[in-house]
């Protein structure tokens, strides 16, 4: 006979999404059980620290788009510290004819820019007098080619929608990916015009107003990780939980899974799935095939990042972000971030600590070479680049993720309503995380912290 335990919230994926509405559950007195296949926290999120390096092994950074990131630090204080990026990394640099270009940051940059072709510095005078689009199903590259032209496209957004969802802007649709740019076309009738006439949205009172500026937690994202595990019971956690499977019963639900040779089942009102779009299939084994495909279909990028450390520097001056490779460029990488740049002890004094990443929508079989084969295309890459002129670093890590990045696109209207219908046939289901409301670690936090909001009634 299996085990039962009876709870309010039963809580699918212990990563940031999970770990995020588990905490704000437990501040609100429920009771709540988190399932986790693997054998920790934070699902990709990992910081290691080797050799005087500290650097990430999933996600870098994210962006202060929220309140509720705030609002999360300031709940988890003194535990773990928002640490947000130096001021002088803020500039973004874009490869174009054997050299790094800075991202225009002001009109007059934009203007004075070798990026943009002279016909569409001229050209953007009259993105305020443009029709605005009628298809709702507009693709990134669609909507730029159509308002501002190629070279904007292609050396600002296709770098751009590169370093965010590692994707080709030809397949992310506008109004899921960046449904912010479509809302300031769709509103006002033109990028520049919604960009002076948009007033921000009202704060809840006391929040504090998003910046945009990047963010991480003070040594590393994996205290974000280990502030809200500690903040929840934990006997609340079952990692290394298998045959995760969901059936409806009554007004509840019961989820029975495998651990250590045991079996359980949970008994709760609620419960909500954080995990990818293609593991939803075996633990909502009760939703038809015709429908639950309309969600685990979502593509995937795939993603190979080479985390590289110098203990001595001697290549060109790191005083930016990082950089983004365009398409048109026909480099093997996507792109570099400066992370010791961005952050600080990230490298020995003097040093430096880089994330190379490769593949990508670009170029998927990239995560398929060896680790000999990847080094050579990152060695080769990155000494012409960044001018390092044959020097090797003294420290190379190599991640490969083969569900990196869910791509926003044309299936995206099919899987949310589906998502939509499913919870209204199951009262108490959620199907979360980043299938949908975005893909950032801002936009994680907001959706973790709404739907326990939304079930505490706070």
């Amino acid at each position: 006979m299996p085990k039962e335990i009876n709870c309010d919230i039963t809580i699918i994926g212990a990563g940031l999404t999970g770990l995020v509405a588990a905490f704000y559950f437990t501040k609100a007195g429920k009771k709540v059980v988190l399932l986790e296949k693997d054998s920790h926290s934070g699902g990709v999120i990992n910081t290691i620290n080797e050799d005087g390096f500290v650097f990430e092994a999933g996600p870098n950074s994210g962006v202060l788009s929220h309140s509720e990131v705030f609002d999360l630090f300031d709940d988890l204080a003194p535990q773990c510290t928002l640490e947000k990026a130096n001021k002088e990394s803020k500039k973004r640099l874009i490869w174009k004819n054997g050299k790094w270009n800075a991202l225009p940051g002001s009109p007059v940059e934009g203007i004075s820019t070798p990026l943009f072709s002279l016909y569409d510095k001229f050209r953007i005078l009259g993105e305020p007098f443009r029709k605005k689009g009628n298809n709702p199903d507009e693709s990134v590259a669609e909507l730029v080619l159509r308002r501002l032209g190629k070279s904007f496209l292609d050396y600002a957004v296709d770098p751009f929608i590169s370093g965010i969802y590692a994707g080709d802007p030809n397949k992310i649709i506008t109004r899921f990916a960046l449904p912010k740019l479509y809302e300031l076309e769709q509103n006002y009738g033109s990028f520049i015009k919604g960009a002076i006439k948009k007033k921000p949205a009202p704060l809840p009172e006391g929040a504090k107003k998003p910046t945009r500026e990047v963010f991480s937690a003070s040594n590393g994202l994996i205290n974000l990780v280990h502030a809200l595990e500690n903040s929840i019971y934990k006997q609340n956690f079952f990692f290394n939980s298998e045959n995760i499977s969901v059936t409806p019963k009554d007004n509840s639900f019961a989820t029975s899974f495998f651990q250590n040779g045991d079996d359980y089942t949970l008994n709760s009102e609620k419960v909500i799935t954080t995990v990818g779009a293609y593991s939803l299939p075996s633990i909502l084994p009760f939703i038809i095939k015709e429908q639950i495909n309309q969600i685990s279909n979502l593509e995937y990028a795939k993603v190979v990042q080479v985390a590289l450390g110098f203990r001595k520097w001697n290549g060109i001056k790191l005083d930016a972000f990082g950089g983004l490779v365009p398409s048109v460029e026909k480099r093997k990488i996507l792109g570099v971030l400066f992370t010791s740049s961005i952050f600080e002890n990230r490298a020995p004094l003097g040093g430096a600590m880089l994330s190379v990443f490769m593949g990508g929508m670009r170029n998927p079989n990239a995560i398929d070479l060896s680790d000999n084969e990847i080094i050579k295309i990152v060695y080769t890459e990155i000494n012409e680049m960044l001018g390092l002129q044959g020097a090797e670093p003294d420290l190379v890590r190599i991640f490969r993720y083969a569900h990196a990045i869910p791509q926003y696109g044309i299936t995206s209207e099919a899987r949310l309503n589906r998502i939509y219908m499913i919870q209204k046939q199951y009262p108490g289901l959620i199907i979360a995380g980043n299938i949908r409301d975005g893909i950032g670690m801002a936009d994680r936090i907001k959706q973790a912290k709404t739907i326990a909001d939304s079930i505490t009634g706070r």
